[in-house]
């Protein structure tokens, strides 16, 4: 396994593992490029829903040759603060950030002189450099945004509000934790629940959607591969890093089985919670592994949601109803994790005599949800049919 990035060097070119390349966690690194695979997919599929008349543009008013807006300066200097109070306490406290990224950067520890001077300088900057041009009045055009223009923002939010979703959804699987320590465990860099930023994610990009009128149903039926496609990318993020998500010990390898041994078990050498057995030889931060083989339910998720997303993209053009695509993956989604929960390590709660984890329980929740999506919207088109005729 891959813990950090300097397992992956160490790997390809030989370099020595726990060095400075330590502090780009893997499962960090996979994150961005599940946001990015999301942003790009959505974008692409925006831009198509915009050529067919589907989305439509905005006009919106520009300034040029104006000063910086209060906004501008105020979050200018945020960003500058925040470089200089974490980043000069970084310089001075590499090992505690190479030891924990994630609980070192959002902790409430840093340099307040450095931040305050970092503050000062970035809304200076930007200050004196949008000044208006002297002989130049200060001009309003206005431009046309398409929706897709604006994939920056909504990916902005999605990313922020879905961290904030899934965190929440994980403090609710410990409260006990939560309770004892309510700001160090919601602020600490481990656990996110995947359905709480999935949840999360979409009720701060449905906000921001009304806020700029960009019409709902065309854009969750647009983001749904996008959806699915980066959640099978973050779930390889959790299979190289071994972050826990795998599943229960392995039974014995079939006769049949033609597959490689790794797809049917693994031990997670080099786990990234430094779970299980010590290694023999190893003299490394990550020096453990499970005693047992356990089914590699992170690798099997994603290529579950590798093949949903691929159903997905190659039906989005066929399916003419709006809203059915989205409720198609919604459905899709929950019958994948429904049955993966059954070989994977969670905690489980009595519902109706039945024994289901937290992420079974939203599953069934997310297939009939999907299910009655389905139905509604293929009734309101019989309807909207018969009123025209």
């Amino acid at each position: 396994m891959y813990p950090d990035l300097s397992y992956i060097f160490h790997d390809l070119i030989g370099t020595a593992r726990d060095n400075w390349l330590s502090i780009f966690k893997t499962f960090g690194m996979f994150l961005v490029f599940a946001i990015l695979t999301a942003a790009f997919l959505l974008h692409r599929e925006m831009k198509r829903k915009a050529k067919q008349g589907i989305f439509t543009p905005e006009k919106v008013k520009v300034k040029e040759n104006a000063p910086a807006t209060t906004w501008d300066l105020i979050s200018n200097a945020i960003f500058g603060f925040i470089l200089g109070f974490k980043g000069f306490h970084a310089i001075f406290n590499f090992a505690d950030l190479q030891r924990n990224a994630a609980d070192f950067l959002l902790s409430a520890e840093g340099n307040w002189p450095m931040g305050i001077a970092g503050a000062l300088l970035f809304a200076g900057l930007k200050y004196w450099g949008s000044r208006p041009q002297d002989g130049k009045k200060t001009k309003v055009k206005t431009v046309e945004m398409y929706p897709h223009d604006r994939i920056g923002d909504i990916t902005v939010i999605a990313a922020i509000s879905g961290v904030v979703g899934a965190k929440i959804f994980a403090l609710i699987e410990d409260l006990p934790s939560f309770f004892a320590d309510p700001v160090g465990t919601f602020f600490s860099g481990s656990g996110l629940a995947i359905y709480g930023g999935l949840i999360g994610g979409f009720i701060g990009v449905a906000w921001y959607a009304r806020s700029k009128k960009i019409p709902l149903v065309p854009l969750m039926d647009a983001v749904a591969p996008a959806l699915i496609v980066a959640y099978g990318v973050g779930r390889l993020g959790c299979q190289f890093s071994g972050d826990g998500d795998w599943g229960v010990t392995a039974l014995a390898q079939p006769d049949w089985w033609f597959l490689p041994d790794w797809l049917w078990s693994q031990t997670y050498p080099h786990n990234v919670i430094n779970e299980g057995i010590p290694i023999e030889g190893c003299d490394v931060n990550y020096c453990r592994q499970l005693a047992e083989g356990v089914y590699p339910t992170p690798l099997y998720e994603s290529l579950g949601a590798f093949a949903i997303g691929g159903i997905l993209w190659a039906i989005r053009k066929r399916i003419a109803i709006p809203g059915v695509l989205f409720f198609i993956y919604v459905l899709l989604n929950g019958i994948e994790r429904f049955w993966i929960e059954k070989i994977r390590i969670n905690d489980k709660y009595n519902v109706l005599g039945f024994e289901w984890t937290q992420a079974q329980i939203i599953a069934v929740c997310l297939v009939l949800i999907g299910i009655a999506g389905i139905v509604y919207f293929v009734n309101q088109d019989k309807k909207n049919s018969a009123t025209s005729a």
